[in-house]
């Protein structure tokens, strides 16, 4: 069965398949192009079959126990003392901007 593909780029995964794989709401999964240029989908973190061990990235997720308090403060973690946070404070004016 064929699925549309969202403007976000978003599929469902169907059901068969979740059930295979284990899955429930909420976990990642993670997909491969194997030699054959076919997707290989698996739950994110599983073990691949060439070393039978999660790779760099998987190990990392989930491992920091940071809590940044919110994307503003999250920015200023990432991108240093010198990022600043632009906010229009001007209340919105409730007069046209056309002239007359």
């Amino acid at each position: 069965m064929a699925y549309k593909v969202t403007v976000k780029g978003q599929v469902t995964i169907p059901k068969r398949v979740r059930d295979a794989l284990g899955l429930k709401p909420g976990e990642r999964v993670a997909f491969e192009v194997d030699e054959r240029g076919q997707v290989v989908v698996k739950r994110a973190g599983q073990a691949t079959a060439e070393s039978g061990e999660p790779d760099a990235f998987d190990r990392f997720v989930g491992s920091s126990d940071y809590k940044f308090g919110g994307t503003a403060a999250a920015m200023k973690f990432l991108r240093g003392k010198d990022y600043e946070i632009e906010m229009d404070i001007d209340p919105p004016s409730n007069t046209p901007d056309a002239p007359g």
